[in-house]
């Protein structure tokens, strides 16, 4: 198979902007006004989300003040500056785990769901391992045409979505957002969390960074990159309320696919509007996928120097596969997911804030 080669090899700030956003918009869409219903009261997750947010914008530009301290350099690159380079080895090996396993989530996910709404006799095995060889495929191109995807799927998922809400408007009930504020802070606070947990993978831009034509608007493309799932997000939660209520949006395992269910087209040419929604999510869940692959690859090409990309895919793919295979029933594959959860914490909030503390104290520059 030939590789294209983009005659640019950089990004600009439109590119960066929907490959955070993209990389935000993935399965926690499906889940997330189940989850934040479930740890607050009335429609009062609203809040949780707006906190999730603007603590996810934070960390956001923490991590973009730590790109442009370097430029255009790699993250393993300036971490050997800042940490020396075996503490760096070490930093980036367990990045390259953790994303692995981001992917492997995700592949389960989507073939899960998938068996569940469109191939119901299909194994489950069989759909993961499709979705995984389509993700291999677009790995193993150009990294900046993988990036550049995310420009041409991006709006066709965001519109197919708010035309979805604004079919469902009919259905939607304003009484059900009563009553307001009764949450406790405990509550919002807990449903920030879970929400927050829908907004990992920003941290992405660590090792994208490097690609971009103008390192300064790397802040500005992080804040709206993020502002957009938010707003998002604040959209699908609230029509969930509005259309199942809080009870109901509290017990559906996927509100954003049942709000998709109960849409009606007018002059019913299309009755299964569901199945239109659900292919047009998979384009940005196969962009989540294919970029949690992507950094894993820069994360163990970076290591093993002699390695090349292609020989790395072929080694990480099995692993993928099997560790998303590994869980046997929703209690383990939950658990997996609240693993990645705490590891994306970790990774995408507490390193660059210590890196980039460290790099402050130790006055480490551009030039080390």
């Amino acid at each position: 198979m030939g590789i294209f080669k983009y005659a640019d090899e950089e990004v600009g700030q439109k590119e960066m902007i929907m490959t955070v956003s993209s990389m935000l918009i993935g399965v926690g869409v499906l889940t997330l006004p189940r989850l934040v219903a479930s740890s607050t009261k009335s429609s009062d997750g609203w809040m949780s989300i707006l906190l999730a947010g603007t603590i996810t914008v934070v960390f956001g530009i923490v991590v973009s003040m730590l790109v442009n301290r370097y430029h255009h350099k790699t993250f393993f690159e300036y971490a050997c500056l800042i940490v020396t380079k075996p503490i760096a080895c070490v930093l980036i090996f367990l990045q390259g785990i953790y994303f692995f396993l981001f992917c492997a989530y995700e592949m389960r996910a989507i073939a899960s769901i998938s068996k569940q709404y469109l191939f119901v006799r299909t194994p489950i095995e069989f759909i993961a391992m499709t979705f995984l060889l389509v993700v291999i495929y677009a790995v193993s191109g150009s990294r900046v045409g993988l990036i550049r995807l995310n420009v041409l799927f991006l709006p066709i998922v965001l519109s197919i979505a708010l035309l979805m809400m604004a079919l469902s408007i009919g259905i939607f009930d304003l009484n059900n957002l009563k009553p307001f504020f009764i949450s406790s802070p405990k509550e919002i606070l807990k449903g920030s969390q879970q929400a927050m947990y829908s907004m990992l993978g920003f941290e992405i831009v660590l090792f994208y960074g490097s690609l971009m034509r103008r390192p300064k608007e790397t802040a500005k493309a992080m804040v709206y990159g993020i502002a957009i799932p938010v707003i998002f997000y604040l959209i699908i939660f609230i029509f969930g309320i509005g259309i199942f209520s809080h009870a109901g949006a509290m017990n559906i395992m996927y509100p954003a696919i049942e709000i998709a269910k109960e849409v009606k087209i007018p002059g019913e040419f299309f009755e299964r509007f569901e199945s239109l929604f659900f292919v047009i999510w998979m384009m940005t869940i196969f962009n989540t996928t294919s970029m949690a692959m992507d950094v894993s690859v820069i994360c163990y090409t970076s290591l093993f120097k002699k390695m090349s990309k292609r020989t790395c895919i072929l080694i990480l793919s099995p692993i993928v596969y099997l560790l998303g295979m590994l869980p046997k029933d929703q209690a383990e594959f939950t658990m997996l997911g609240d693993l990645i959860s705490y590891l994306g914490i970790l990774f995408a909030g507490v390193l660059p804030l210590m890196l980039l503390i460290l790099a402050k104290l130790r006055g480490v520059t551009d030039c080390g």
